[in-house]
């Protein structure tokens, strides 16, 4: 009895983390996003305003960056004598982002479990390869977010003179004590969990997960193909920019900000909703559009009146929500494509 009642609470606890907390995250977001927004001037905007020719080729080149990614991953599982066929890693590519948009965060797991399940693979080493993909990413993220916002050291600067409550903000959080103690304390706890001695079977098992997943990360620095998979990298992170840059060209007033600011503006608003997408919300519903937004305001013109202002906000939320809101679109149907072959295929294959 007291077993079922602990796993039943363990439940609960489980589903409140998974789907509730990031759920909140939304829709706190979005309200933060929406409030004092005149939707009726937004849909305006993206009826009469926005050419969706170059939302089309956006969401053309997502798909195609899709693919580089399960190609990108075949070689890592290649590696670790996991021989899944294209069609198979792509499909878990589909499904992945389809299930985040309603358990963030758990698509990675069903994608593990996917490509485990079909090559009767040890879960914790497809999922080690799928931590390095994850790992890469971040790295790649932080490499062109460096480089990112040295370009734009100007502009970024010019904006936060304009409001020095940010960047009072940003230093506060990057020269807090308590963060970086946090964080000391963290890697001692984990060293310690690590080194020391013990036979307790949970701690031991433990450590063999870690040890599986090292594997599945470690696989990247001996693995054949460790060229093509750079080169892939540069092309799945080059397919993800394409997409936004060729959106800027959907509307008049983003378009003018490529013209006016160069490349640089699309790579701020780049960087800035790529770290956005670290946010456990559905999807990135929420996170990426407010980040989009703020990358935009950075090259707002310095001196505008209210109506001005309101005009730009109107315009910047139309663009956000439009580019996100048919990314969404194509994970859905994506994902309904996924799991219908899923079925499709298991049907043929049952007796």
């Amino acid at each position: 009895m007291t077993q079922a009642k602990d796993h039943g609470s363990r439940r609960v606890l489980g589903n409140i983390i998974k789907i509730v907390i990031p759920t909140a995250i939304t829709v706190g977001l979005c309200y933060v996003l929406f409030t004092g927004v005149d939707f009726g001037a937004m849909m305006e905007v993206i009826r009469h305003d926005c050419n969706f020719w170059w939302i089309g080729l956006g969401l053309a080149i997502s798909v195609l960056s899709h693919v580089v990614r399960a190609m990108r991953w075949q070689i890592q599982l290649n590696a670790l004598d996991i021989f899944p066929p294209l069609r198979w890693i792509v499909l878990s590519i589909f499904g992945t982002y389809a299930v985040n948009l309603v358990f963030p965060r758990l698509g990675e797991i069903w994608r593990t479990g996917y490509i485990a399940t079909r090559q009767k693979a040890p879960f914790t080493t497809v999922l080690g390869s799928m931590v390095a993909d994850r790992l890469a990413d971040t790295i790649t993220v932080l490499t062109i977010s460096l480089i990112t916002f040295l370009a734009a050291a100007p502009a970024l600067m010019s904006f936060l003179t304009r409001y020095p409550e940010v960047y009072q903000g940003i230093m506060h959080l990057a020269t807090s004590p308590w963060i970086w103690s946090s964080l000391v304390v963290l890697a001692i706890v984990l060293w310690w969990f690590l080194s020391m001695r013990t036979t307790n079977p949970l701690v031991l098992k433990v450590r063999k997960a870690i040890k599986e997943l090292w594997q599945g990360f470690a696989v990247i620095v001996r693995m054949k193909g460790r060229v093509r998979w750079m080169l892939l990298t540069l092309a799945l992170w080059g397919c993800y920019f394409t997409q936004l840059y060729v959106a800027f060209f959907a509307f008049p007033f983003t378009a003018e900000i490529i013209h006016n600011h160069g490349i640089v503006a699309v790579l701020v608003c780049f960087c800035l909703s790529s770290i956005a997408m670290g946010i456990p919300s559905n999807g990135g519903i929420g996170p990426w559009q407010i980040a989009i937004i703020f990358g935009l305001t950075v090259y707002a013109p310095a001196a505008m009146t209210d109506a001005a202002a309101e005009t730009f906000r109107i315009n910047a939320t139309a663009f956000a929500n439009l580019v996100l809101g048919m990314q969404t679109l194509l994970l859905i149907l994506l994902g309904l494509f996924t799991f219908s072959a899923i079925a499709l295929s298991n049907r043929r294959h049952t007796p």
